[in-house]
């Protein structure tokens, strides 16, 4: 049986500190030497993922911005991307600043992978995020709303209050041309929006790779909302201890904590059966 263990990176392999801890990655990369298919799902882009992961040498495809973009570090290669059309993309930051939101865009323009955002409307839960980000090359401000959706968009991130992002997110969450994802940061107190193109899925990432390797099973971890749709399509689903109380009801188990190798302790000791 080949099969394939994709996690979450946030609040499931990461500690609070945005790192894989030492212990996880040395157990990792043994279980990866013995050929062990683990890869990953997350919110975040290549460069950000690659930062928290350092030292950890995943030799399989990786799922970014929430599915948006499937990408081959070996290879540097992207087999499959998912941006909104140019409609969608200028409706949904139209009600963002209706709501008095501005967000962090990602995206990409001329070949360049872009993070952008106002630097003329800057919260401080921006400055927040940015500052965790200091040093990355794609960082790109820019001083008009209009210049955030310049060329391709993967992803919309509201960074905010909860009212304020709650109102804007009771709008937009029945919309069918976007998923719109509302929950707690991981790291601090602020609540974060994420909006991605409809088929742009962590679901649609796995079963990509399920086919693009030939696996007869998936296993997947999780904490969050934006690992709901990957659970429903893995073969086993594993929330961490820390995970919200609904997404564990929808588990198949229940693991460690994320602060204390849930994830790694788990393959560890599984991995032998599953092999």
């Amino acid at each position: 049986m080949k099969t394939l263990f994709v996690t979450d990176l946030d609040g499931t392999l990461l500690t609070k500190d945005e790192k894989v801890s030492a212990y996880s990655r040395e157990r990792l990369n043994r279980l990866i030497g013995e050929g062990a298919l683990i890869t990953y799902a997350t919110a975040r882009s290549a460069l950000s993922a690659k930062r928290a992961l350092e030292g950890l040498t995943l030799s399989v495809p990786v799922i970014l911005y929430n599915g948006g973009l499937i990408y081959d570090y070996g290879r540097d290669e992207t087999l499959s991307y998912t941006v909104f059309d140019d409609e969608t993309k200028h409706y949904v930051l139209s009600v963002l600043l209706r709501y008095g939101i501005l967000p962090v865009v990602f995206g990409a323009v001329e070949g360049r992978e872009r993070l952008v955002w106002n630097e003329t409307s800057e919260t401080s839960g921006i400055r927040r995020y940015l500052t965790r980000r200091y040093g990355d090359e794609r960082l790109s401000a820019v001083d008009s709303d209009a210049e955030l959706v310049d060329g391709y968009v993967f992803y919309f991130k509201c960074i905010g209050a909860r009212e304020l992002l709650e109102r804007a997110w009771n709008d937009l969450k029945y919309d069918t041309r976007f998923i719109c994802i509302f929950h707690q940061e991981a790291y601090s107190e602020d609540f974060w929006m994420e909006i991605s193109p409809r088929a742009a899925t962590k679901a649609n990432g796995v079963k990509f790779l399920r086919a693009h390797l030939g696996c007869d099973r998936v296993v997947c971890f999780g904490d969050t909302s934006n690992d709901s749709d990957m659970f429903d399509v893995c073969d086993e689903k594993y929330a961490v201890m820390n995970a919200d109380a609904w997404l564990k009801a929808k588990a198949t188990g229940v693991i460690g904590y994320c602060e204390e190798d849930g994830v790694a302790k788990w393959l560890e000791e599984n991995y032998p059966r599953l092999r």
